[in-house]
């Protein structure tokens, strides 16, 4: 049995919040446990927004929900290399 999506909008929302008081603590390209605490919750974000349904997606034609799907792509298979902060 798979979660009500609302948990997952919960996720992003959660997350969203702790990279802007991650921002808040410091430079993300001078301290690397900031930019992988960044980099964990992008992570988070963009795993919960695949779970979404895409009626409720289509109700949000600005965001760009194949880029940060492909985004999380990028963050968990390291494709480029490096991710520069």
């Amino acid at each position: 049995m798979s979660k009500a999506w609302q948990v997952y909008a919960r996720h992003i929302l959660d997350a969203i919040e702790k990279i802007r008081r991650i921002q808040q603590r410091g430079d993300l390209t001078q301290d690397e446990v900031l930019y992988d605490a960044v980099l964990r919750n992008l992570q988070t974000l963009s795993e919960a927004t695949q779970r979404l349904p895409d009626a409720l997606k289509q109700t949000w034609p600005g965001i760009p929900w194949q880029q940060i799907s492909g985004f999380r792509n990028i963050l968990v298979h390291n494709y480029l290399g490096e991710i520069d902060a």
